[in-house]
């Protein structure tokens, strides 16, 4: 077990279990104020998808070594990261949450659609190539796109009527 090794895996476990505290308080507090979830059947399969890949970097990264190259990349996505929370605040969750507002139209949604699924699309590639797991980072890459291509369409759906509000 490296130290490098052990530490990437251990701020990923963090920083993910973190996000969910996030999510779970955001879209309680948004659901009691009556927003609304929407195309929850999918949302398991994210959870799963998301634990495994997980798990797969945990069994099979900790005996090797940081790629700074890609340590670096990986960095320059959380700034990416805290850019979308920052700019979502209080509506930041997990779920599709129907809040019946207008959607949020700055930072980083002024030149993105989806701003949060590129970032998970190009972490979930990025993280284990930081630790030199390129399959790993192909097969949850496979996992993830076949995940968005059922959440986006759910996701645009449901948000369709404030695109423009």
């Amino acid at each position: 077990m490296t130290l490098g090794a052990s530490l990437f895996i251990g701020f990923l476990i963090v920083q993910r279990l973190s996000e969910l505290v996030i999510a779970q308080r955001n879209t309680k507090a948004l659901l009691a104020e009556g927003a609304v979830e929407v195309s929850a059947r999918h949302y398991p399969l994210i959870v799963v998808v998301h634990a495994a890949w997980i798990a797969a970097i945990v069994l099979l990264g900790m005996d090797e070594s940081i790629r700074p190259g890609w340590l670096a990349v990986f960095v320059l996505l959380q700034a990416f990261r805290v850019w979308i929370l920052v700019t979502l605040g209080r509506r930041w969750t997990t779920r599709i949450i129907v809040t019946g507002t207008p959607l949020v139209a700055k930072g980083p949604f002024l030149w993105l659609r989806h701003p949060n699924y590129t970032l998970v699309v190009a972490e979930i590639a990025v993280a284990p190539m930081v630790l030199g797991l390129w399959q790993v980072a192909l097969v949850f890459s496979i996992l993830n796109a076949g995940v968005l291509a059922l959440r986006i369409p759910a996701e645009d759906r449901a948000l369709r009527p404030y695109r423009d509000a």
